[in-house]
């Protein structure tokens, strides 16, 4: 029997039978659909993660050297106890990376992690805005994180050195307070019950994954050492004029570190420098172990379709019988039966793996699009998809297949 021929049969036999094809195949189509939109999210994900988040928290062509980790990752106890006896990075700390480092476009000094959440007041409005993050900076932070500013000034260095009381805000809390960046600057405010004057808003940078990434405020330092004292984790943030220059900075900015903290070379690092990719392998690390569990999950759905498909075909063997037993007498080999009937369940199958992509990729859109969650459909994750359908076809219809090509042809004849 020609190929052609077995796939018109096929495809007659199962439009004959709609709607029992139909709930032959659920169990693939939500199987293959739930595969689709996972990966879609997990790969979307991913690359959020490296186009957006990485470059909000730490900026572009930069890289920090931090007490912990930016992504701890899954330590164990002993490792968070050593790290939590690591000393507190300084500003002496910071002037040891600078001194290492005089290409740097920027080297900035930071405090306020674990964050304090404070409520702003607009003076004189009656409107305030609740746990904002506070941070204390050197003016080089600005730098680092490429804020462009929508009014006023960006702090300075006699802002830190002179312990001036003016504050930046993020745009989102400007908007909130004074219903806009130009009418916040100059205006007072407080923070933790302290006045301050509004020097300057940063510009809009946006939100991610629901995240907004305008709502802080921005102090001097020494001023945010002074309401909140100096043992709050500080971090020092550099950047470098040229992506290709940042490897090359971070290992001068590790030996800095261990000259600076008198490390000896069999002691291990008692910091760490970090950059945004220590962010990304985080999030991968993370999917990896969905990535583990999303296939035994789809797997037991495509077992339990490729069941329902083999009990399906032996029924319609039974059915049809007397078919066989015609054909048989008419001339048909044992092959050209086997195929004929291996041919339906792995069309039914396919018809259910591409039901299953195109449900999973409507799926995943509507996710994308009424969730912050973003969804990418890949190539490899739809021919994945259509290959499990192919192949639970291939695995599951051959026994059907092969009980009735071994069927007698008189004993057929016979059934009613």
């Amino acid at each position: 029997m020609p190929l052609h021929e077995a796939l018109r049969l096929a495809l007659q036999a199962i439009g004959s039978a709609k709607l029992r094809s139909f709930f032959t195949l659920l169990g693939i189509i939500v199987s293959v659909g739930f595969l689709v939109v996972v990966v879609a999210i997990i790969q979307g994900m991913n690359a959020y993660v490296k186009e957006n988040v990485t470059g909000a928290l730490i900026g572009t062509n930069a890289f920090q050297v931090r007490r912990t980790p930016i992504a701890p990752g899954l330590l164990d106890d002993d490792q968070i106890r050593a790290i939590n006896r690591r000393p507190r990075v300084t500003r002496a700390d910071a002037e040891a990376v600078r001194r290492a480092l005089p290409d740097a476009e920027a080297v900035a000094l930071q405090s306020g992690w674990p964050t304090p959440l404070s409520d702003v007041v607009a003076r004189g409005r009656g409107r305030s805005v609740g746990d904002i993050p506070v941070f204390g900076v050197t003016p080089p932070y600005q730098i680092v994180q490429d804020y462009a500013f929508a009014a006023g000034e960006p702090l300075a260095e006699p802002d830190v050195t002179a312990r001036h009381r003016v504050v930046v805000l993020g745009h989102e809390v400007a908007e909130k307070l004074f219903g806009g960046a130009a009418p916040a600057v100059g205006r007072e405010v407080r923070v933790a019950g302290e006045a301050f004057r509004v020097k300057g808003v940063v510009a809009p940078k946006g939100r991610v994954l629901g995240q907004s990434f305008d709502g802080f405020v921005l102090v001097p330092l020494t001023v945010f050492e002074g309401l909140y004292g100096r043992r709050l984790t500080t971090t020092v943030s550099v950047k470098m004029r040229d992506a290709d220059a940042v490897e090359g900075a971070m290992a001068r900015a590790e030996e800095a570190m261990r000259v600076a903290h008198r490390l000896r070379p069999d002691q291990p690092d008692d910091f760490t420098v970090d950059k945004a990719d220590g962010l990304v392998a985080f999030w991968k690390n993370l999917t990896r172990v969905l990535f583990t569990v999303v296939p035994a999950v789809v797997c037991i759905g495509i077992v339990v379709g490729g069941i329902v498909i083999m009990n399906i075909m032996l029924m319609t063997v039974n059915e049809r019988t007397r078919e066989i037993g015609i054909r048989k007498a008419l001339g048909a080999r044992r092959r050209d039966i086997l195929r004929q009937f291996l041919i339906e369940a792995m069309t039914l199958s396919v018809l259910g793996g591409a039901l299953g992509v195109l449900g999973g990729w409507a799926l995943a859109g509507v996710v994308s699009a009424a969730s912050p969650l973003p969804a990418r459909v890949t190539p490899w994750s739809v021919a994945v998809a259509l290959a499990l359908g192919a192949g639970t076809g291939v695995v599951f219809g051959v026994y059907p297949a092969s009980r009735a090509a071994r069927l007698d042809p008189i004993d057929a004849l016979r059934a009613e």
